[in-house]
């Protein structure tokens, strides 16, 4: 089945979902058997589907202080990137906003549609804080 932006935009709403439950079984399913997730450019790659599921799980952000939305914006093969946002809240009102970052993925995708590769890139606004 080929990749679309359709299939890639159910996926990164699933990766939000995962994030938000913390559900080890949501998280794994994202992901192929050997997928690797490089968090950071200059840092090795988390490698394997359970350590990548270890990785969201420790440590894990407060219940309701953040969110994130993100859409696929170019398809080439199973090659995907994505852009969004991601925001920190002080606490779940999330009426008081901490940190906020402007993210790109380069997801890469098996036929079954779980996640093989995934780079993340972000960004804070001037004078924010590093995170």
């Amino acid at each position: 089945m080929p990749l679309t932006k359709e299939r890639v935009a159910t996926w990164l709403a699933a990766y939000v979902r995962a994030w938000e439950t913390y559900d080890p079984d949501a998280i794994g399913n994202l992901f192929a058997e050997d997928a690797t997730y490089e968090y950071h450019p200059f840092e090795e790659p988390v490698r394997g589907r359970l350590a990548i599921v270890a990785s969201w799980l420790d440590p894990k952000d407060d219940p309701g202080t953040y969110d994130g939305h993100y859409e696929p914006i170019a398809i080439d093969g199973d090659l995907a990137v994505a852009h969004g946002r991601t925001r920190y809240f002080k606490d779940a009102s999330k009426a008081e906003l901490v940190r906020q970052f402007d993210n790109i993925f380069v997801l890469r995708f098996d036929g079954s549609g779980r996640c093989q590769s995934i780079r993340e890139w972000f960004m804070s606004p001037r004078g924010q804080p590093p995170a």
